[in-house]
């Protein structure tokens, strides 16, 4: 069933609207007709329509939602050429809530100020799609780059961060959440570049709270290493069973 990120309708409650955009997609390019059943993504819940030339959607009713309980943000190390598209759609696929590239030391790629605009807009509607395509009830949110100290300044948002490293001696992921004393609410991941993390930038996370963990005694790459570690987390977290397990 085709599915559309939309607005309510200031002061109409039962009503939705779909941007330009969106609007268009449904209309010109996939052909909607009027009544046509669809899926609304509202404000992280999901609704069931019918396609309205007007642009006035009825909300005919709510539908169980797609989002892990624990957020999960990926702090991403930029990497080189294009990968991060793909770290941006599958990572969305898998559940992450927000996505902020970070400019590691060991960086090859070097986002200027208006580079880092034009791939931050790009990487949005990568995310956007990705989105509607799993079934997600919320965009998430992709910043602009950040600093390995900006990052750090902001573990103080999450009851835990992750930092999977290869100089890390443990615990993996699943030592680690048979460790926990309380379900963590948000989770960050820290994931370095193709050149690694430094020592000095692990002791600095270090210092602020995160923990270094280990995703066994192969090494990942920069575009898979988020992925597996969000889907391990997921799994163990309940968050990839059913809706009536």
């Amino acid at each position: 069933m085709p599915r559309f990120f939309a607005s309510r309708l200031p002061g109409e409650g039962a009503l939705a609207f779909l941007d330009e955009g969106e609007m268009h997609h449904a209309r010109d390019v996939m052909r909607l007709r009027e009544g046509e059943e669809v899926v609304l993504m509202i404000d992280g819940g999901l609704y069931a329509s019918a396609f309205s030339p007007s642009n006035r959607f009825p909300l005919l009713r709510a539908l169980p939602g797609t989002e892990s309980d624990i957020r999960f943000t990926l702090f991403q190390g930029i990497p080189k050429g294009d990968k991060m598209d793909m770290v941006c759609q599958k990572c969305t696929e898998a559940g992450a809530a927000d996505i902020r590239p970070v400019a590691f030391e060991r960086c090859v790629s070097v986002w200027g100020a208006k580079d880092a605009a034009r791939k931050a807009e790009r990487l949005a509607r990568i995310v956007r799609e990705a989105a509607k395509q799993s079934g997600r009830s919320l965009c998430p949110f992709v910043s602009l780059p950040v600093t390995p100290a900006g990052m750090c300044s902001s573990f103080g948002e999450f009851d835990a961060v992750l930092v999977p490293w290869e100089g890390a001696a443990g615990p993996g992921p699943l030592a680690w959440w048979r460790s926990l004393e309380k379900r963590p609410r948000s989770v960050a991941l820290v994931i370095g570049p193709e050149g690694g993390i430094t020592e000095g930038e692990i002791a600095m996370m270090k210092a602020h709270g995160a923990l270094p963990v280990t995703l066994g005694p192969r090494i990942l790459r920069t575009e898979t290493a988020g992925l597996c570690a969000l889907a391990a987390l997921m799994a163990l977290s309940g968050n990839m069973e059913g809706q009536d397990a």
